[in-house]
């Protein structure tokens, strides 16, 4: 378990920035964070070009700055619409340096896709605590980030509900006892349908996920199961797990978020009902355990939980992530860039439901992979990737 931090100790809230304000994620950190006052305040806020909401957001919390990362949206910003006291910066580099600053000690990264990574790597460099719900940065670069966090003293803690889920699960044991960690899934709205049936699958169509409420691109990614198979490299860096000790099982009701079974057959499971906050809560909180806004389970009537194995012939996708946990170097990367790619491609109407994965896949496989690339590399096949698959008939 986690030390309570300098800040909880004295009394002191804890000084949030938070990345991606607008967002999904964004949202229910803003609410988390309202219930707790004296523990937690914002700091910062950022939003890549929603500029009319982030304005809206500073009015109402006065952190002491925000950012714009669109540079072209934040120079056009009206400048008298900034609340007194907030500064505005504008651009990534900027964002950077914000949240390397003495006025911030946990950041919240809840920007969608590989633009996370930056903001994430500055404040790791100045030591700083990371609730991480851009789960791109660790599947991009998984063993620099967790590296570098052991190397400047600070702490990783997961926001998704799976790998907030095993991090509760795994304080049941130790590392060394552990025989596998079991990440669950919905399914997402075509769950048992087969490959005939997803041949003229519609972004309308897809964009229906029966359990969540999450941004576009993630809603696109639990449909094609690709959620999941980041979430299953995420897993293999966050926790040092090999891929031989991961899996994954369909949970339609999503309220087992994972499970960690043990050496000795003892199988523990965090569940709760499916509310992004309980998990945001833990990550900015832990290991305290307030009373907070998040949903409980009613136990006074009768329900079941129903658990099945993933179909990976007709949802291809989650093969791909355990292939690319077993690789680790570059792969993560490349599959990463050439997924958001095939995924914009699909929501712009110029690529087949289907063709996510078969892209996806078919890019991964030609890459020129390297088992240890830096930062650059890694950007380099990022920008490859992504026109390979904009260039994928």
């Amino acid at each position: 378990m986690a030390p309570l931090t300098e800040q909880q100790t004295s009394g002191k809230p804890r000084r949030v920035a938070l990345l991606g304000s607008t967002g999904s994620i964004g949202l229910s950190t803003l609410d988390v964070v309202s219930h707790f006052p004296d523990k937690l305040v914002l700091t910062g806020l950022s939003a890549h070009s929603r500029v009319d909401q982030l304005l809206e957001q500073a009015h109402k919390v006065r952190p002491e700055w925000i950012a714009i990362t669109d540079i072209d949206a934040g120079q056009s910003v009206d400048r008298s619409k900034i609340p007194h006291g907030v500064e505005l910066v504008v651009g990534p580099e900027a964002l950077a340096r914000k949240v390397a600053g003495d006025d911030v000690d946990v950041v919240v990264t809840a920007i969608v896709g590989a633009a996370g990574l930056l903001g994430t790597w500055a404040a790791l460099e100045a030591g700083k605590d990371i609730a991480v719900a851009n789960k791109e940065t660790l599947v991009m670069a998984g063993p620099l980030v967790m590296d570098l966090a052991k190397r400047r003293g600070a702490k990783i803690m997961p926001v998704d509900s799976e790998h907030s889920a095993l991090f509760q699960a795994l304080c049941s044991g130790k590392p060394e006892q552990v025989r596998r960690l079991v990440l669950t899934g919905s399914g997402g709205p075509f769950r048992g349908k087969k490959r005939h049936e997803l041949e003229s699958v519609r972004p309308e169509q897809a964009l229906k996920h029966p359990t969540w409420k999450m941004g576009p691109k993630i809603t696109i990614d639990s449909a094609t199961l690709m959620n999941k198979a980041l979430e299953v490299i995420e897993a293999r860096w966050l926790f040092d797990m090999p891929a031989e000790k991961l899996e994954v099982m369909i949970h339609p009701e999503s309220v087992v978020h994972s499970l960690v079974e043990f050496e000795d057959g003892s199988i523990m499971a965090q569940a709760s009902p499916p509310d992004m906050r309980l998990p945001i809560q833990l990550a900015l909180l832990w290991p305290e355990r307030p009373n907070g806004p998040t949903r409980r389970l009613d136990w006074t009537g009768a329900f079941a939980w129903r658990f099945e194995p993933p179909d990976t012939d007709n949802f291809p996708a989650l093969r791909l992530g355990f292939e690319v946990a077993r690789q680790g170097g570059t792969a993560g990367a490349v599959l990463n860039a050439a997924n958001e790619e095939a995924v914009g491609r699909f929501l712009r109407g110029d690529l087949a439901f289907l063709d996510i994965a078969q892209a996806t896949g078919q890019v991964l496989a030609s890459h020129d992979f390297s088992a240890h690339p830096d930062l650059g590399e890694l950007a380099r096949l990022d920008g490859w990737a992504r026109r390979e698959v904009g260039r994928w008939k």
